[in-house]
Protein backbone atom coordinates (compact mmCIF):
# COMPACT_ATOMS: atom_id res chain seq x y z
CA UNK A 1 0.00 0.00 0.00
CA UNK A 2 1.73 3.45 -1.11
CA UNK A 3 1.52 6.85 0.71
CA UNK A 4 -1.22 8.08 -1.18
CA UNK A 5 -3.61 5.12 -0.26
CA UNK A 6 -3.48 5.92 3.05
CA UNK A 7 -5.84 8.41 5.05
CA UNK A 8 -3.44 10.96 7.09
CA UNK A 9 -2.96 11.20 10.53
CA UNK A 10 -6.25 12.77 12.14
CA UNK A 11 -8.50 11.18 9.70
CA UNK A 12 -7.99 13.78 6.71
CA UNK A 13 -7.85 12.94 3.39
CA UNK A 14 -5.26 10.47 1.21
CA UNK A 15 -3.53 12.14 -1.70
CA UNK A 16 -5.63 9.89 -3.80
CA UNK A 17 -9.12 10.49 -2.37
CA UNK A 18 -8.21 14.54 -2.79
CA UNK A 19 -7.48 14.10 -6.26
CA UNK A 20 -10.83 11.95 -6.88
CA UNK A 21 -12.49 14.86 -5.09
CA UNK A 22 -10.96 17.34 -7.13
CA UNK A 23 -12.15 15.53 -10.39
CA UNK A 24 -15.68 15.38 -9.01
CA UNK A 25 -15.29 18.95 -8.07
CA UNK A 26 -13.78 20.24 -11.52
CA UNK A 27 -17.18 18.21 -13.02
CA UNK A 28 -18.97 20.22 -10.64
CA UNK A 29 -17.72 23.60 -12.16
CA UNK A 30 -18.46 21.74 -15.47
CA UNK A 31 -22.02 21.27 -15.08
CA UNK A 32 -21.97 25.04 -13.60
CA UNK A 33 -21.24 26.15 -17.11
CA UNK A 34 -23.89 24.09 -18.90
CA UNK A 35 -26.46 25.30 -15.96
CA UNK A 36 -27.08 27.97 -18.77
CA UNK A 37 -30.07 27.70 -20.97
CA UNK A 38 -27.49 29.56 -24.48
CA UNK A 39 -24.98 27.81 -23.08
CA UNK A 40 -26.56 24.67 -23.28
CA UNK A 41 -28.00 25.22 -26.82
CA UNK A 42 -24.55 26.09 -28.12
CA UNK A 43 -23.31 22.63 -26.81
CA UNK A 44 -25.83 21.02 -28.69
CA UNK A 45 -25.58 22.97 -32.09
CA UNK A 46 -22.26 22.58 -31.97
CA UNK A 47 -22.52 18.69 -31.53
CA UNK A 48 -25.16 18.06 -34.38
CA UNK A 49 -23.00 20.20 -36.93
CA UNK A 50 -21.63 17.60 -39.93
CA UNK A 51 -18.16 16.85 -38.24
CA UNK A 52 -19.03 17.81 -34.80
CA UNK A 53 -17.60 21.29 -35.42
CA UNK A 54 -19.10 24.66 -35.63
CA UNK A 55 -18.00 28.56 -36.05
CA UNK A 56 -19.83 31.45 -34.51
CA UNK A 57 -21.20 32.37 -38.06
CA UNK A 58 -23.02 29.24 -38.39
CA UNK A 59 -24.87 28.68 -35.09
CA UNK A 60 -25.59 32.48 -34.96
CA UNK A 61 -28.48 32.02 -36.80
CA UNK A 62 -30.93 29.22 -34.86
CA UNK A 63 -29.75 31.39 -31.32
CA UNK A 64 -30.62 34.54 -32.23
CA UNK A 65 -27.66 36.55 -30.38
CA UNK A 66 -24.94 38.55 -31.46
CA UNK A 67 -21.70 37.33 -32.49
CA UNK A 68 -20.11 38.61 -29.36
CA UNK A 69 -22.34 37.02 -27.24
CA UNK A 70 -22.58 34.05 -28.48
CA UNK A 71 -18.76 34.15 -28.57
CA UNK A 72 -18.41 34.88 -24.64
CA UNK A 73 -20.91 32.18 -23.64
CA UNK A 74 -18.20 29.55 -26.26
CA UNK A 75 -15.56 31.26 -24.27
CA UNK A 76 -17.15 30.05 -21.17
CA UNK A 77 -17.85 26.38 -22.23
CA UNK A 78 -14.32 25.97 -23.56
CA UNK A 79 -12.90 27.42 -20.32
CA UNK A 80 -14.97 24.83 -18.31
CA UNK A 81 -13.25 22.27 -20.97
CA UNK A 82 -16.24 21.48 -22.71
CA UNK A 83 -15.61 22.43 -26.42
CA UNK A 84 -11.96 22.85 -27.79
CA UNK A 85 -11.43 25.59 -30.43
CA UNK A 86 -8.82 26.04 -33.63
CA UNK A 87 -8.58 29.03 -35.42
CA UNK A 88 -8.93 29.07 -39.39
CA UNK A 89 -7.77 32.45 -40.41
CA UNK A 90 -10.29 34.76 -39.13
CA UNK A 91 -12.61 32.08 -37.54
CA UNK A 92 -12.71 30.13 -33.99
CA UNK A 93 -14.16 26.42 -34.71
CA UNK A 94 -15.58 24.76 -31.56
CA UNK A 95 -15.75 21.08 -31.33
CA UNK A 96 -17.31 19.08 -28.37
CA UNK A 97 -14.95 17.83 -26.12
CA UNK A 98 -16.34 14.44 -25.67
CA UNK A 99 -13.77 12.83 -23.18
CA UNK A 100 -14.71 15.57 -20.61
CA UNK A 101 -18.57 14.90 -21.34
CA UNK A 102 -17.90 11.23 -20.58
CA UNK A 103 -16.21 11.94 -17.50
CA UNK A 104 -19.28 13.88 -16.57
CA UNK A 105 -21.76 11.59 -16.93
CA UNK A 106 -19.44 8.94 -15.07
CA UNK A 107 -19.96 11.40 -12.31
CA UNK A 108 -23.47 12.02 -12.80
CA UNK A 109 -24.32 7.97 -13.03
CA UNK A 110 -22.31 7.93 -9.43
CA UNK A 111 -24.57 10.63 -8.10
CA UNK A 112 -27.57 9.00 -9.06
CA UNK A 113 -26.63 5.74 -7.65
CA UNK A 114 -26.61 6.97 -4.08
CA UNK A 115 -29.47 8.76 -4.50
CA UNK A 116 -32.00 7.98 -1.80
CA UNK A 117 -29.65 6.27 -0.09
CA UNK A 118 -30.48 7.11 3.66
CA UNK A 119 -28.14 9.49 5.48
CA UNK A 120 -26.56 8.87 8.90
CA UNK A 121 -29.33 11.15 10.41
CA UNK A 122 -31.87 8.90 8.66
CA UNK A 123 -30.89 5.77 9.94
CA UNK A 124 -30.88 6.44 13.27
CA UNK A 125 -34.63 6.91 13.21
Amino acid sequence: MSNQDVVVAGGGLSAKRAARVAAELKALAELKALADPVRLRLLSEVASRPGGEACVCDISGPIRLSQSTISHHLKVLREAGLVTSERRGTWIYYRVNSVVLEQLSEVLVRLAAVVGEPGSCEERR
